[in-house]
């Protein structure tokens, strides 16, 4: 959708990542988030701004989204739409609960938190006078091509009584969300980039398992997983809700491709065949 109507444009901190992006048929821009000077070539114009850089690991606040914004505030044409994609760790723990597309956020870490200080920066630079573009913020939940998310093998998961609710978004999905969201997304709004089955998060690493033919991991309390996952998998692991994404389909014309986690197991199933994955059950 973007290649045929845009030139596009990639902010690169490090020199080795350009021939990649390249070879996508991105322009390269030398800069850095963390580097406000590294930023002048930003202030050359451009006509929609994807952002989907991280906040800083620590803190309460996103600096780089305010570099950005800033280095963005020098161009001497603003852009005219602006997407941020967040996730939908701002909706916090909902108990399992069905969170409305859009809801008010509620973090409960400073991962989230993050989050929302970098959402309500660029809603604020879309409401003030400097700044003349609709910006909307795109959510999304776990894409599935997330493994560094995943436990270890043999690392325990969740039991079943213990276990929480999630969603989970396809990588090219997400990828066909994102560019909807600079063509067609609404100022101000917010928008869910999920599937359309939430499941509990055990039950999503025991279908992986089984696609690829590896062992279901085994099952333990939190307390017992306390040390043996990361911190950042342990708050994953803290947090239930069920996402629905009818805005998104209803505004942003999106429909997901892969609209369960089995559509999307069976196609990564079948492209790992097509590579001569041996190991692949049938």
């Amino acid at each position: 959708m973007l290649a045929r109507r845009y030139r596009l444009y990639g902010l690169v901190r490090r020199p080795e990542d350009k021939p990649a992006l390249r070879a996508l048929g991105i322009v390269p821009v030398p800069g850095d988030l963390d580097r406000f000077r590294s930023l002048r070539r930003l202030a050359l114009g451009a006509d929609a701004v994807l952002h989907s850089a991280p906040p800083p690991p620590e803190g309460e606040d996103d600096p780089r989204t305010r570099r950005l914004l800033a280095a963005l505030a020098k161009s001497h044409s603003l852009p005219r739409r602006l997407a941020y994609i967040s996730t939908t760790g701002v909706y916090g723990d909902r108990g399992g609960g069905t969170v409305p597309e859009g809801a008010p956020a509620s973090p409960r870490t400073p991962r989230a938190r993050r989050r929302v200080a970098a959402e309500a920066r660029c809603g604020a630079g879309a409401r003030g006078a400097a700044w003349r573009w609709p910006c909307c913020a795109r959510r999304a939940s776990m894409p599935r091509a997330a493994a560094a998310r995943s436990p270890s093998p043999g690392i325990p998961v969740l039991v079943a009584e213990e276990d929480v609710i999630t969603n989970h978004v396809h990588a090219d999905d997400l990828a066909r969300a994102c560019a909807a969201a600079l063509v067609r997304g609404r100022p101000g709004r917010a928008y869910d980039a999920c599937d359309d089955e939430p499941m509990a998060m055990g039950e999503w690493f025991d279908l992986v398992a089984r696609a690829f033919g590896l062992p279901c991991p085994p099952r333990a309390t939190r307390e017992a997983l306390r040390g043996r996952v990361s911190p950042a998998m342990l708050s994953f692991m803290g947090e239930s809700r069920r996402l629905t994404n009818a805005r998104a389909k209803r505004e942003l014309r999106w429909r997901p491709r892969y609209p369960t986690v089995r559509h999307g197991l069976a196609a990564a199933v079948e492209a790992l065949r097509g590579l001569g994955g041996a190991q692949v059950p049938r």
